[in-house]
Protein backbone atom coordinates (compact mmCIF):
# COMPACT_ATOMS: atom_id res chain seq x y z
CA UNK A 1 0.00 0.00 0.00
CA UNK A 2 1.46 3.42 -1.33
CA UNK A 3 1.55 6.19 1.91
CA UNK A 4 -1.40 8.08 0.25
CA UNK A 5 -3.67 5.30 0.47
CA UNK A 6 -2.13 4.57 4.02
CA UNK A 7 -3.26 7.92 4.73
CA UNK A 8 -6.41 7.65 3.13
CA UNK A 9 -7.52 4.30 5.18
CA UNK A 10 -6.49 5.74 8.77
CA UNK A 11 -9.01 8.26 8.39
CA UNK A 12 -12.05 6.17 7.89
CA UNK A 13 -14.90 6.87 9.39
CA UNK A 14 -16.64 3.82 11.38
CA UNK A 15 -19.68 4.17 9.51
CA UNK A 16 -18.01 4.31 6.57
CA UNK A 17 -17.05 0.90 7.00
CA UNK A 18 -19.79 -0.52 9.21
CA UNK A 19 -22.66 -2.76 8.19
CA UNK A 20 -25.71 -0.57 9.02
CA UNK A 21 -28.39 -2.90 8.46
CA UNK A 22 -28.54 -4.86 11.51
CA UNK A 23 -30.61 -7.67 12.08
CA UNK A 24 -31.27 -7.41 16.43
CA UNK A 25 -33.09 -8.99 19.10
CA UNK A 26 -34.98 -8.40 22.42
CA UNK A 27 -33.72 -9.90 25.85
CA UNK A 28 -37.32 -11.49 26.01
CA UNK A 29 -36.83 -13.47 22.83
CA UNK A 30 -35.56 -17.34 23.46
CA UNK A 31 -32.55 -18.74 22.19
CA UNK A 32 -34.53 -20.72 19.90
CA UNK A 33 -36.35 -17.83 18.05
CA UNK A 34 -32.52 -15.85 17.93
CA UNK A 35 -30.65 -19.02 16.97
CA UNK A 36 -33.06 -19.44 14.17
CA UNK A 37 -32.54 -15.89 12.91
CA UNK A 38 -28.94 -16.50 13.06
CA UNK A 39 -29.49 -19.93 11.31
CA UNK A 40 -32.18 -17.84 8.99
CA UNK A 41 -29.74 -14.83 8.33
CA UNK A 42 -26.32 -16.88 8.21
CA UNK A 43 -25.13 -14.66 10.94
CA UNK A 44 -23.30 -15.54 14.65
CA UNK A 45 -24.36 -12.40 16.47
CA UNK A 46 -27.51 -10.15 17.23
CA UNK A 47 -27.17 -7.49 18.93
CA UNK A 48 -29.61 -7.28 22.46
CA UNK A 49 -32.04 -3.61 21.73
CA UNK A 50 -34.37 -1.94 23.91
CA UNK A 51 -37.59 -3.27 22.08
CA UNK A 52 -39.09 0.50 22.12
CA UNK A 53 -35.95 3.10 21.77
CA UNK A 54 -33.47 0.24 19.53
CA UNK A 55 -30.81 1.50 22.58
CA UNK A 56 -27.94 -1.08 23.33
CA UNK A 57 -28.07 -3.27 25.89
CA UNK A 58 -26.15 -6.40 25.28
CA UNK A 59 -25.19 -8.66 22.58
CA UNK A 60 -25.49 -12.81 22.16
CA UNK A 61 -23.26 -14.68 19.59
CA UNK A 62 -24.22 -18.23 18.56
CA UNK A 63 -21.08 -19.09 21.05
CA UNK A 64 -22.69 -17.93 24.00
CA UNK A 65 -25.95 -19.55 23.52
CA UNK A 66 -24.04 -22.78 23.25
CA UNK A 67 -21.68 -21.80 26.60
CA UNK A 68 -23.82 -19.80 28.88
CA UNK A 69 -26.72 -21.87 28.57
CA UNK A 70 -26.63 -25.07 26.81
CA UNK A 71 -23.64 -26.11 28.24
CA UNK A 72 -25.63 -25.47 31.89
CA UNK A 73 -28.52 -27.28 31.25
CA UNK A 74 -30.56 -24.20 29.78
CA UNK A 75 -33.37 -25.30 27.28
CA UNK A 76 -33.91 -23.31 23.85
CA UNK A 77 -37.25 -21.52 26.17
CA UNK A 78 -34.59 -19.94 28.10
CA UNK A 79 -34.67 -16.07 26.86
CA UNK A 80 -31.60 -13.98 25.13
CA UNK A 81 -31.09 -12.10 28.47
CA UNK A 82 -29.97 -15.28 29.81
CA UNK A 83 -26.80 -15.48 27.85
CA UNK A 84 -26.18 -12.39 26.63
CA UNK A 85 -22.96 -10.51 27.15
CA UNK A 86 -23.79 -7.03 28.54
CA UNK A 87 -20.30 -5.68 28.64
CA UNK A 88 -20.10 -4.02 25.66
CA UNK A 89 -17.12 -2.81 23.44
CA UNK A 90 -18.53 -0.14 21.17
CA UNK A 91 -17.64 3.32 19.20
CA UNK A 92 -19.78 6.23 17.59
CA UNK A 93 -20.08 6.52 13.84
CA UNK A 94 -17.86 9.61 13.59
CA UNK A 95 -14.91 7.34 15.10
CA UNK A 96 -11.82 6.63 13.25
CA UNK A 97 -12.22 3.01 12.30
CA UNK A 98 -8.40 2.06 13.34
CA UNK A 99 -9.84 2.85 16.98
CA UNK A 100 -12.56 0.13 16.48
CA UNK A 101 -9.77 -2.27 15.15
CA UNK A 102 -7.19 -1.65 17.60
CA UNK A 103 -10.61 -2.32 20.31
CA UNK A 104 -10.73 -5.52 18.67
CA UNK A 105 -7.78 -6.70 18.89
CA UNK A 106 -7.21 -5.19 22.63
CA UNK A 107 -10.47 -6.88 23.93
CA UNK A 108 -10.72 -9.97 21.58
CA UNK A 109 -14.10 -9.39 19.93
CA UNK A 110 -14.78 -9.99 16.45
CA UNK A 111 -17.53 -7.18 16.10
CA UNK A 112 -18.05 -3.29 17.69
CA UNK A 113 -21.27 -2.39 17.33
CA UNK A 114 -21.73 1.24 16.59
CA UNK A 115 -23.90 3.51 18.58
CA UNK A 116 -24.96 7.21 18.60
CA UNK A 117 -24.41 9.25 22.05
CA UNK A 118 -27.64 8.02 23.32
CA UNK A 119 -26.85 4.60 22.69
CA UNK A 120 -28.58 3.75 20.03
CA UNK A 121 -27.36 1.29 17.59
CA UNK A 122 -26.38 2.24 14.40
CA UNK A 123 -24.37 -0.60 13.11
CA UNK A 124 -22.28 -3.20 13.40
CA UNK A 125 -18.41 -3.35 12.43
CA UNK A 126 -17.08 -6.76 11.93
CA UNK A 127 -13.44 -8.21 11.10
CA UNK A 128 -15.22 -8.71 7.64
CA UNK A 129 -16.00 -5.19 7.10
CA UNK A 130 -12.11 -4.94 7.82
CA UNK A 131 -11.02 -7.24 5.29
CA UNK A 132 -13.62 -5.25 2.41
CA UNK A 133 -11.30 -2.40 3.20
CA UNK A 134 -8.03 -4.15 2.91
CA UNK A 135 -6.25 -4.07 -0.40
CA UNK A 136 -4.19 -6.74 -0.46
CA UNK A 137 -4.55 -10.64 0.86
CA UNK A 138 -1.58 -10.16 3.29
CA UNK A 139 -2.63 -7.19 4.58
CA UNK A 140 -6.26 -8.81 5.35
CA UNK A 141 -4.66 -11.77 6.80
CA UNK A 142 -1.64 -9.60 9.24
CA UNK A 143 -4.91 -7.33 10.59
CA UNK A 144 -7.58 -10.63 11.05
CA UNK A 145 -4.43 -12.43 13.01
CA UNK A 146 -3.44 -9.04 15.07
CA UNK A 147 -7.36 -9.03 16.02
CA UNK A 148 -7.93 -12.62 16.94
CA UNK A 149 -4.68 -12.86 18.85
CA UNK A 150 -4.15 -9.88 20.71
CA UNK A 151 -0.97 -8.26 19.18
CA UNK A 152 -2.39 -5.35 18.18
CA UNK A 153 0.15 -3.64 15.28
CA UNK A 154 -0.35 -0.45 17.01
CA UNK A 155 2.01 -2.24 20.36
CA UNK A 156 4.63 -3.37 18.02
Amino acid sequence: MNEKSASAKSRLRCREIMTGSVLTTTGKMSLRNAAQMMKDGDIGVLPVVEQKTNKLVGIVTDRDIVVRAVAVGKGADATVAEAMTTELFTAKPDDFAFEAIRTMGERQVRRIPIVDEAGILQGIVSMADIALEMEDEREIAETLEEISSGASFWKK
